[in-house]
């Protein structure tokens, strides 16, 4: 099947990295055209509309004209206006899919995007996250990933002398519990346990990727789930920190085929917990080494590329 995949802006890349695992593995053809940056990520793009000359608009218009499926993204549906096009003149025939990614606008009201879909007739619903299906359960969970063979997502060889690096890189800090971690990180400090935090905001996703290759640990946050930024530390063999609840930890170690002690976090779901699991670490550098390790088992074996893509084509083909 041919696939546009559709987005305001691409959430965390992971549209673009879709589009690029699917074509890898040769079951499915898939585009992905957006409408927006936002802040200074530098996510690789496919179809971006306000780059588009001539061709590129005829390029878009066949994509929506002759595409199986229309794969829309976060707040993105056919009154999206592309340029000149509008999807909902090109529904017919085609299956539409809505996919969630926790955009603020779902969390502080999934029942208004429930009810839109219910009354358009929409029952092809993904969301990103397994928290998001308290909210839409009658979605279908599909992880994200990351192209673990890819340079910048494999383990680099790090010092294990001195201070532990911890990377830590929020997209909004107000969500992703950075004053806990700077709390955390000075009461350690005044204990006499020095970590070396690289706070990383605000730049290019290759090199905020180059800087968590280099660190030992990375914390993600405390929020009861998991954000791309966990799988990319895990697939970089660091000691990955995250609040996983009860409830992601169960759905995840359901998709990884594990039981869910044998999932790759450490978990910390508190300030305290943060802050011992941090101490922890400094003070053991070899169990650091050896959750890294295992944490790139843990892509490479449970959650590669090549078995989250499958998982995704696999919904395509049920359409």
């Amino acid at each position: 099947m041919n696939v546009l995949m559709i987005a305001v802006n691409d959430p965390a890349g992971t549209g673009i990295a879709f589009c690029r695992a699917v074509n890898r593995l040769g079951r499915h053809t898939c585009r992905i055209a957006t409408l927006e940056t936002r802040y200074t990520h530098s996510w690789d793009k496919d179809i971006h509309v306000p780059d588009l000359d001539e061709q590129g608009l005829a390029e878009l218009e066949r994509l929506l004209k002759t595409s199986d499926v229309l794969h829309f993204h976060m707040t993105a549906d056919e009154r999206l206006r592309l340029g000149p096009f509008l999807p909902a003149d090109h529904l017919a025939g085609k299956a539409v899919v809505h996919h969630e990614h926790g955009h603020h606008e779902f969390r502080g009201d999934p029942e208004r995007f429930r009810a839109k879909y219910r009354a358009l007739g929409r029952t092809n619903l993904l969301v990103s996250t397994p928290d998001l299906l308290r909210m839409m359960p009658e979605a279908r969970w599909q992880p994200n990933l990351v192209h673990e063979s890819e340079h910048l997502y494999t383990p680099s060889a790090r010092p294990w002398t001195g201070p532990l690096k911890v990377a830590h890189s929020p997209t909004r800090k107000d969500l992703k519990n950075t004053d806990d971690l700077l709390a955390v990180t000075r009461e350690l400090a005044q204990a006499g346990v020095l970590l070396q935090l690289d706070l990383i905001d605000d730049v290019p996703h290759a090199q905020c990727l180059a800087r968590k290759r280099a660190a030992h640990v990375l914390f993600d946050h405390m929020q009861g789930y998991y954000g791309v930024s966990s799988l990319e530390g895990l697939s970089q063999g660091l000691a990955v920190i995250a609040g996983l609840d009860e409830w992601n930890l169960r759905h995840a170690a359901e998709f990884a085929g594990v039981g869910a002690e044998k999932l790759p976090w450490v978990l910390a779901r508190g300030r305290e917990e943060l802050k011992a699991a941090l101490a922890g670490l400094m003070a053991d550098p070899e169990r650091c080494r050896e959750l890294g390790a295992a944490s790139r088992r843990f892509m490479e074996r449970c959650w590669s590329e090549a078995k989250v893509a499958g998982r995704l084509c696999d919904f395509w083909d049920g359409l």
